[in-house]
């Protein structure tokens, strides 16, 4: 079988050298694999995410000298798509309505799934996912929660799943991860009508990517997503997890950073092979 990955950036800001190190990941293992690297543009936060700094993406990876298939999937363009996904979780009574905030959540709030939701109360919740994907910016009055507990009981035989690296982790099982005291996962957001989890998932299928290759910083959310490939019938890749670009405190680099962007290394006269290099992306500190 061909591998098949991806590069899937958020336009929320410039590029910079962490970016850097995760399409070089991405691009090489491809190449090494003899298989394909797609770009993915995830904007499906509309609240963050802007059309220049997607054009800038694209200017960006062509200087340091990848190409990719065309044409890119654009998630923005498929909401209706992801809405499909939390109706149909909520139908099979797998996920539900919830109001709580962020702020109730820190506050010490808990979430609580109806102990017998009604077809009435489901049939809300769908319409109302059904409703988003009309709106311009798409939002609902609620979000939407997977119920762990129901979701692993259907995701049946807690089955292994790898890491294989670029950097080993050890991922947990499905049952040790939901076991934890975590409060179920939100599904689609209340200001965008669906998340990440949902639209990476749908598209790592809808592309047949064979192996993801991203940053150790996304390892704790690989179950969750493990999860819902079960739950939806869908393969699940090979995961490989990278090391990331820090500073010189060892924190993840920011968009904030704007002195480490690919723009602005640019304008200072780096070229793509020094920005590539080992001793550049290892620490910010090398600038």
């Amino acid at each position: 079988m061909t591998k098949v990955t991806r590069f899937a950036p958020s336009p929320t800001g410039r590029l910079h050298l962490g970016h850097a190190l995760a399409a070089s990941t991405v691009f090489d293992f491809a190449h090494q694999a003899q298989g394909q690297a797609l770009l993915r543009i995830e904007d499906i936060d509309h609240t963050r995410c802007r059309p220049d700094y997607t054009a800038a993406i694209y200017e960006d990876l062509r200087w340091l000298g990848y190409s990719w298939p065309m044409p890119v999937r654009v998630q923005s363009a498929h909401y209706a798509a992801y809405a499909k996904v939390g109706i149909d979780l909520v139908q099979r009574g797998l996920a539900y309505s919830c109001a709580l905030s962020r702020s109730d959540l820190k506050a010490g709030k808990r979430t609580r799934r109806p102990d017998s939701p009604s077809h009435a109360e489901a049939g809300r919740v769908c319409e109302r996912l059904r409703q988003s994907v009309q709106l311009k910016t798409p939002s609902l009055p609620f979000s939407v929660r997977l119920d762990l507990k129901a979701a692993l009981r259907r995701a049946s035989a807690d089955l292994p799943y790898q890491d294989g690296g670029t950097q080993a982790y050890a991922l947990p099982s499905l049952h040790d991860w939901a076991s934890s005291d975590r409060p179920d996962p939100i599904i689609a957001r209340r200001d965008i009508g669906t998340s990440y989890h949902i639209a990476v998932t749908h598209d790592d299928q809808l592309q047949n990517i064979t192996d993801v290759v991203r940053g150790e910083d996304f390892v704790n959310q690989t179950p969750l997503h493990v999860l819902l490939q079960r739950l939806m019938g869908w393969r699940t890749p090979r995961y490989h997890h990278h090391a990331l670009v820090t500073d010189a405190a060892g924190r993840k680099l920011s968009k904030s950073d704007k002195d480490i962007t690919l723009q602005s290394l640019r304008e200072r006269g780096f070229n793509p092979a020094d920005v590539l290099s080992h001793s550049l992306l290892k620490t910010r500190g090398a600038l």
